[in-house]
Protein backbone atom coordinates (compact mmCIF):
# COMPACT_ATOMS: atom_id res chain seq x y z
CA UNK A 1 0.00 0.00 0.00
CA UNK A 2 2.86 2.99 0.81
CA UNK A 3 4.34 1.72 -2.64
CA UNK A 4 1.45 2.13 -4.50
CA UNK A 5 0.80 5.83 -2.08
CA UNK A 6 4.64 6.73 -2.85
CA UNK A 7 3.96 5.97 -6.86
CA UNK A 8 0.78 8.28 -6.74
CA UNK A 9 3.11 11.00 -5.54
CA UNK A 10 5.63 10.68 -7.49
CA UNK A 11 3.17 10.66 -10.17
CA UNK A 12 1.61 13.37 -9.11
CA UNK A 13 5.34 15.81 -8.82
CA UNK A 14 6.05 14.71 -12.37
CA UNK A 15 2.55 15.89 -14.20
CA UNK A 16 3.02 18.72 -11.83
CA UNK A 17 5.98 19.55 -13.25
CA UNK A 18 4.85 19.29 -16.89
CA UNK A 19 1.87 21.18 -15.75
CA UNK A 20 4.36 23.84 -14.75
CA UNK A 21 6.25 23.79 -17.94
CA UNK A 22 3.41 23.94 -20.03
CA UNK A 23 1.80 27.02 -17.91
CA UNK A 24 5.27 28.70 -17.99
CA UNK A 25 5.47 28.26 -21.70
CA UNK A 26 2.35 29.63 -22.31
CA UNK A 27 3.58 32.42 -20.28
CA UNK A 28 6.82 33.05 -22.46
CA UNK A 29 4.84 32.49 -25.82
CA UNK A 30 2.13 35.27 -25.22
CA UNK A 31 3.53 37.60 -22.44
CA UNK A 32 1.41 36.86 -20.57
CA UNK A 33 1.54 37.41 -16.57
CA UNK A 34 0.95 34.36 -13.54
CA UNK A 35 -2.42 34.07 -11.87
CA UNK A 36 -2.51 35.87 -8.57
CA UNK A 37 -5.42 33.38 -7.56
CA UNK A 38 -3.49 31.11 -5.89
CA UNK A 39 -2.44 33.28 -3.67
CA UNK A 40 -5.60 34.85 -3.05
CA UNK A 41 -6.75 31.61 -2.26
CA UNK A 42 -4.06 30.86 0.25
CA UNK A 43 -4.89 34.40 2.06
CA UNK A 44 -8.60 33.68 2.12
CA UNK A 45 -8.11 29.84 3.41
CA UNK A 46 -5.63 31.62 6.25
CA UNK A 47 -8.00 34.05 7.16
CA UNK A 48 -10.59 31.70 7.63
CA UNK A 49 -8.81 28.77 10.18
CA UNK A 50 -7.76 32.72 11.88
CA UNK A 51 -4.38 31.90 11.01
CA UNK A 52 -3.45 34.95 8.21
CA UNK A 53 -0.53 35.21 6.55
CA UNK A 54 2.28 37.39 8.12
CA UNK A 55 4.14 40.21 7.18
CA UNK A 56 3.34 43.52 5.08
CA UNK A 57 3.92 44.92 1.33
CA UNK A 58 6.60 42.52 -0.81
CA UNK A 59 7.61 40.54 1.83
CA UNK A 60 3.60 39.39 2.34
CA UNK A 61 2.96 39.31 -1.03
CA UNK A 62 6.04 36.99 -1.99
CA UNK A 63 5.04 35.09 1.04
CA UNK A 64 1.61 34.43 -0.31
CA UNK A 65 2.63 34.05 -3.94
CA UNK A 66 5.19 30.97 -2.42
CA UNK A 67 2.19 29.28 -0.52
CA UNK A 68 0.23 29.77 -3.47
CA UNK A 69 2.74 27.72 -5.40
CA UNK A 70 3.26 25.43 -2.83
CA UNK A 71 -0.33 24.80 -2.63
CA UNK A 72 -0.46 24.12 -6.40
CA UNK A 73 2.18 20.96 -5.76
CA UNK A 74 -0.12 19.52 -3.36
CA UNK A 75 -2.98 19.74 -5.33
CA UNK A 76 -0.61 17.94 -8.18
CA UNK A 77 1.18 15.04 -5.66
CA UNK A 78 -2.38 14.72 -3.31
CA UNK A 79 -4.69 13.86 -6.95
CA UNK A 80 -1.61 11.51 -7.83
CA UNK A 81 -1.92 9.63 -4.62
CA UNK A 82 -5.95 9.82 -4.80
CA UNK A 83 -5.73 8.56 -8.30
CA UNK A 84 -3.34 5.96 -7.43
CA UNK A 85 -5.04 4.97 -4.32
CA UNK A 86 -8.39 4.55 -7.10
CA UNK A 87 -6.28 2.07 -9.32
CA UNK A 88 -5.40 0.13 -5.84
CA UNK A 89 -8.97 -0.66 -5.20
CA UNK A 90 -9.84 -1.65 -8.98
CA UNK A 91 -10.47 1.96 -10.88
CA UNK A 92 -9.14 0.83 -13.83
CA UNK A 93 -9.81 3.29 -17.09
CA UNK A 94 -8.38 3.00 -20.53
CA UNK A 95 -4.68 5.53 -20.54
CA UNK A 96 -6.70 8.20 -22.53
CA UNK A 97 -9.49 8.77 -20.28
CA UNK A 98 -7.45 8.32 -17.12
CA UNK A 99 -5.32 10.91 -18.04
CA UNK A 100 -8.75 12.96 -18.61
CA UNK A 101 -10.45 12.20 -15.59
CA UNK A 102 -7.31 12.67 -13.63
CA UNK A 103 -6.87 16.57 -15.29
CA UNK A 104 -10.17 16.74 -14.68
CA UNK A 105 -9.57 16.02 -11.05
CA UNK A 106 -6.94 18.16 -10.98
CA UNK A 107 -8.59 20.94 -12.37
CA UNK A 108 -11.72 20.81 -10.13
CA UNK A 109 -9.41 20.90 -7.00
CA UNK A 110 -7.91 24.28 -7.80
CA UNK A 111 -10.60 25.96 -9.59
CA UNK A 112 -13.81 24.78 -7.24
CA UNK A 113 -12.07 26.58 -4.13
CA UNK A 114 -11.43 30.00 -6.30
CA UNK A 115 -15.04 29.80 -7.01
CA UNK A 116 -16.26 29.19 -3.62
CA UNK A 117 -13.97 31.53 -2.41
CA UNK A 118 -15.44 34.19 -5.21
CA UNK A 119 -10.93 34.93 -6.04
CA UNK A 120 -12.17 33.98 -9.75
CA UNK A 121 -15.43 32.98 -11.40
CA UNK A 122 -15.34 30.62 -13.86
CA UNK A 123 -18.77 31.46 -15.39
CA UNK A 124 -17.11 34.53 -16.80
CA UNK A 125 -13.84 32.79 -18.39
CA UNK A 126 -13.15 33.63 -22.04
CA UNK A 127 -12.43 30.78 -24.21
CA UNK A 128 -8.53 31.44 -24.00
CA UNK A 129 -9.19 31.43 -20.30
CA UNK A 130 -10.60 27.81 -20.28
CA UNK A 131 -7.92 26.68 -22.53
CA UNK A 132 -4.94 28.48 -20.34
CA UNK A 133 -6.67 26.40 -17.41
CA UNK A 134 -7.60 23.11 -19.68
CA UNK A 135 -4.69 22.39 -21.58
CA UNK A 136 -2.07 22.27 -18.43
CA UNK A 137 -4.68 20.08 -16.62
CA UNK A 138 -4.80 17.56 -19.43
CA UNK A 139 -0.93 17.25 -19.93
CA UNK A 140 -0.86 16.79 -16.23
CA UNK A 141 -3.76 14.18 -16.01
CA UNK A 142 -1.87 12.10 -18.82
CA UNK A 143 1.39 12.58 -17.57
CA UNK A 144 0.58 11.37 -14.32
CA UNK A 145 -1.95 8.74 -15.29
CA UNK A 146 0.41 7.79 -17.21
CA UNK A 147 3.15 7.30 -14.13
CA UNK A 148 0.67 5.78 -11.98
CA UNK A 149 0.22 2.84 -13.99
CA UNK A 150 3.86 2.35 -15.53
CA UNK A 151 5.32 -0.99 -14.81
CA UNK A 152 1.98 -2.58 -14.53
CA UNK A 153 1.04 -6.12 -16.08
CA UNK A 154 -0.92 -5.16 -18.63
CA UNK A 155 -2.24 -8.56 -19.72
Amino acid sequence: MIQNLVRGGVAGAAGTTVLNAVTYADMAWRGRGASDAPAQVVEKLAQAVGHPVTGSGDSRDNRLTGLGALSGISVGCGTGVAVSALRRVGVRLPWWLGGVVTGALAMAATDLPMAGLRVSDPTTWSAKDWVSDAVPHLVYGLVTYAVVTAGEDRS
